[in-house]
């Protein structure tokens, strides 16, 4: 299917006589009220996870639904922190503070700990174009920061399989967001936000209005703008140990730059005599001890350091993290969208909706390049030579009158830090749809036309030629570097300009009808057919390895999708309801998969509900899986010891960085899910309700990386590599250059091997109460409890991930709590309304089965787990919001996030960010933060 044909589509199917009850959408009922027995018109909805409209928003399957009086009463000011802080979010998720991942600048949910891939996130029930930077290279989702928060009437979430009505991504469960169908009036809205330790400055505006009604004027349109700006928040604002790498008065490990010996320069760099080896490498001259380039010493931004044991001589020492730390980034979000609804007859209703939102996110996140670098070329023995290319002697290099060289350390302050960048993603989205009904049939028909563009600025890499170059020429000067010139500067670290892309397109047909009376009501009939077009552009962003320390991805694809559903509900009791549905998929890159559901609800009183499903998924393999794709991540490799012991145990083979090359792999086939929910919604009194579901979740045919570990196994031992994997070597050790190299790259394609299993239970709790004096009180309670999140080698290996930082890569060290919950209380008297929301994560062992046995994380100097007990601790967060009604047209809203400003636990083994954990524990390092707005409605 090309984009041309679906636009021509799309202006034929705007005015088609079909239509039909629209997904996920509140419509009124099509029955005429009898008035002579003033009976009551039902509202029939759809509920995400069913086809057919409803009276009863209760399905066999677990529904959440927030609604935007819940979302405003949270405080949250974006889709992100409203779908992230559901107590179902965990292993996986993506926070828009992981600046150094792949998919920086985004932000993802990911249902029951089982990644990004997993959920399937939808706009009124149509399906959405993916970030088009992948996660890790490898996993596609949809930013949540590209969906405009304003026009949001509710979100449902589907905690339960749904690839039988949705199709691929939906294993793990549904995000279903809801814009407003209709508007009248005129709202806006002006807040203003700090935190109180500094940083984070942030201003927010919105702006509804719409007008017309449809029943009576036949028409509705409305336009929504809003904008939002979020400063950075900086490690220097926070205290210890936010703001340092240095943890050894805690008993922790010293990682302070400037050290030669951890192969660390400051900005002031150090140099020692070397000397070159009959191999060609240079190394150092022995008993030799570190002295310091700069002219002037060490500056006002590091201090001296001398007679270090574990670095002779003398060093600047450099706290990068207080000095280039960021804890948030830079956000500007903002755009537009609207909706035009026009009634056509008296069945049949057309809307066209159109947004284009835009999300800038710019970090500075990081220290200055190193001349120290693994990757893409080994750096960390780079020497200034005595004689420049022209013979002159050379001026950086203080040995140079006695024919030395200098081996040298060295970071350059005068460059962008490295790894910021400027990330700006574009998202238009147009969609049409046209419901009617025709001989009982409720019909709907809808185009929908999705592209994104990514604008990505990368900076601070340095070009590793231009590098060589200017240590030859000598036209970097190390010793005064702000004696380079602008365009020195830019040579040696430009900046690395990418756009990479996204499409979807589709066309949905939705049928739905009553059949027949059965003992408990109507058999209601569901069917459907969708086409859609998916293709992704992530071209190279690093072409040709010139940049260190910058990996490979390129993500290349395209396909077409046409898939058709059915969905029967029987009441077969007024008691009983059964519901059953399937779903076949044809995908031009892989071929066929159906998937079956089926579920109950039983209610034997009005009091109680018993629930339950069972359904089949798949996720089909993602263009990074199965394109023209690669994408090469970082990982610490301690070689083996027989390795290290061929080349004296020396700092050579330490524990070093390693490059992991991932290849797409054409053969790769879908990952396939069996999952079941049982449960029980009890309403004891009135108003009290509550519902708790168990659910397992078994995927088989896991995607993942061809093991690693059994290809740098058979290098070290000197054997065949595996079928389809490389090891590209290192440089040759220069004091032992006869020694196997040690390895810099493995490459290893991607394959069906593993297999995980997921299960645990959701509790939701809704009281309601009047207590007197005018006050209502509402509290809700939602809490998720993982018993296991198991995987299962191919060799049969089986590793427990609940309660550890595992799985350690793809969870970016975050790991998976055993329990998320929270409780909100609202209090409401007149004109007032008060919210005080807690929010629960339990605590992580500091340990991970995919890294190996034990404490993760540990002071090296004594090989002891730090913290002793080797555990990161629960978090407990507070936030207060609160609003007040002036008169019928203005309001106050004020909130205190962090009320209690609770730190972050002690977290040095998460490597998104600086001693803690960025994923769940984001509201202890920004600490308390104040907000006060301001809305106006007419």
């Amino acid at each position: 299917m090309t984009r041309n044909k679906l636009a021509l589509s799309l202006a034929g199917l705007l005015f088609a006589p079909i239509a039909g009850t629209a997904f996920a959408q509140s419509a009124p009922a099509a029955a005429t009220q009898d008035q002579g027995q003033n009976t009551k018109q039902l509202q029939t909805i759809t509920v995400t996870g069913s086809a057919l409209p409803r009276v009863d928003t209760e399905t066999p399957s677990p529904v959440t639904v927030i609604t935007a009086q819940q979302i405003a009463r949270s405080g949250f000011t974006t889709i992100s922190d409203v779908v992230r802080s559901i107590s179902a979010d965990n292993s996986g998720t993506i926070p828009t503070s992981f600046t150094a991942g792949f998919a920086a600048g985004s932000s993802g949910v990911a249902l029951r700990g089982l990644t990004v891939n997993s959920t399937l996130v939808l706009i009124d029930g149509h399906r959405v174009a993916n970030y088009a930077l992948p996660d890790d290279g490898e996993r596609s989702f949809v930013d949540l920061n590209s969906i405009p928060m304003n026009a949001v009437e509710r979100i449902e979430v589907l905690k339960d399989g749904a690839s039988s009505l949705y199709g691929a991504d939906a294993i793990a469960g549904v995000v279903n967001i809801i814009l407003k169908s209709n508007f009248q009036g005129v709202e806006a809205s002006a807040e203003v936000g700090t935190s109180q330790h500094g940083g984070g400055f942030t201003r927010r505006a919105t702006f509804l209005a719409g007008g017309g009604d449809l029943q009576k004027d036949g028409h509705n349109a409305y336009v929504n703008v809003e904008y939002q700006q979020d400063n950075p928040i900086y490690n220097r604002n926070r205290s210890f140990p936010y703001n340092t790498s240095n943890l050894s008065s805690i008993g922790g490990n010293n990682l302070i730059g400037g050290q030669p010996g951890n192969n660390s320069g400051s900005i002031y760099g150090t140099v020692r005599p070397g000397q070159m080896t009959a191999s060609g490498a240079v190394v150092a001259a022995p008993g030799t001890p570190t002295q310091i380039l700069a002219s002037g010493g060490c500056g006002p931004a590091a201090s001296l350091v001398t007679n270090d044991p574990n670095n002779p001589g003398s060093y600047c020492a450099q706290n990068f993290i207080s000095q280039y730390g960021e804890i948030a980034p830079e956000v500007k979000r903002g755009g537009i969208s609207g909706r035009f609804t026009v009634k056509l007859s008296d069945v049949t209703t057309a809307y066209l909706d159109a947004s284009y939102f835009q999300t800038e996110v710019v970090s500075t996140n990081g220290a200055p390049p190193q001349i120290q670098a693994g990757f893409q070329h080994n750096t960390n023995g780079i020497a200034l030579p005595p004689t420049l290319a022209n013979g002159q002697l050379n001026p950086n290099n203080p040995y140079a009158a006695s024919g030395q060289y200098a081996l040298i350390n060295y970071a350059f302050g005068d460059l962008p830090n490295q790894g910021s960048f400027d990330n700006t993603n574009h998202n238009f989205r147009l969609t049409t749809d046209v419901t009617t009904t025709v001989g009982g049939w409720h019909l709907d028909t809808s185009v929908m036309i999705n592209h994104t563009w990514l604008d990505i600025h990368n900076k601070g890499f340095i070009n590793y030629n231009q590098l060589i170059s200017d240590i030859n020429t000598g036209a970097y000067n190390f010793v005064n570097p702000s004696a380079n010139s602008a365009s020195t500067r830019g040579a040696l670290a430009p900046t690395i300009a990418s756009q990479a892309t996204t499409d979807l397109d589709s066309i949905d047909f939705r049928a739905s009808r009553e059949l027949w009376d059965l003992p408990g009501g109507a058999l209601g009939l569901a069917t459907g057919a969708e086409v859609r077009h998916e293709a992704q552009n992530s071209p190279q962003l690093n072409p040709l390895a010139g940049a260190q320390s910058l990996g490979l991805s390129q993500t290349i694809g395209r396909r077409n999708v046409a898939g058709a559903y059915v969905e029967v509900d029987a009441p077969v009791l007024t008691s009983l309801e059964l519901d059953a549905s399937g779903r076949f998929d044809h995908y031009s890159d892989f071929g066929n998969n159906f998937a079956p559901k089926v579920g109950f609800k039983w209610q034997p009183s009005e009091m109680i509900a018993v629930r339950g499903t069972f359904s089949k998924g798949f996720r089909a393999p993602s263009f990074a899986e199965n394109g023209s794709s690669e994408a090469e991540g970082f990982v610490t490799y301690t070689p083996p010891a027989s390795l290290a012991a061929a080349h004296g145990n020396n700092a050579y083979v330490n524990p070093y960085t390693l490059g992991q090359l991932s290849t797409a792999n054409p053969a790769i086939k879908p990952e396939k899910s069996t999952s079941f929910t049982f449960g029980t919604v009890f309403q004891p009194l009135h108003n009290l309700s509550l519902s708790l579901d168990y659910f397992q979740i078994k995927k088989t045919n896991v995607i993942v990386q061809a093991s690693p570990n059994a290809a740098l196994a058979a290098y070290a031992a000197g054997q065949p590599l595996p079928a389809g994997t490389a090891v590209i070597a290192d440089l040759p050790d220069p004091q032992f250059p006869n020694a196997l190299p040690r390895p810099l790259i493995v490459e290893a394609p991607y394959i069906n091997a593993n297999s995980l299993k997921t299960k645990g239970v959701d509790l939701n709790v809704h009281f309601e109460q009047d207590i007197g004096g005018g006050v209502h009180w509402s509290s809700d309670v939602n809490a998720t409890d993982i018993f296991t999140w198991k995987q299962t080698q191919p060799d049969g290996t089986v590793m427990q991930f609940v309660g550890t930082h595992g799985p350690f890569s793809l969870s970016s060290g975050a790991g998976t709590p055993r329990l998320r919950g929270s409780w909100a209380n609202t209090f409401t008297y007149g004109p007032a309304t008060v919210t005080g929301t807690f929010y629960y994560t339990s605590g992580e062992s500091m340990t991970s089965p995919d890294l190996g046995p034990g404490c993760q994380s540990v002071n090296t100097a004594t090989g002891m787990p730090f913290p002793s007990s080797c555990y990161l601790s629960s978090f407990l967060d507070f936030d207060l919001t609160g609003r007040y009604d002036i008169n019928q047209h203005v309001a106050l809203t004020a909130s205190i996030m962090n009320v209690f400003d609770r730190k972050a636990p002690l977290d040095p083994m998460n490597y998104a960010a600086n001693n803690y954990n960025p994923t769940y524990d984001m509201n202890g390092v920004i600490g308390r933060f104040f907000n006060l707005g301001v809305k106006v409605k007419f």
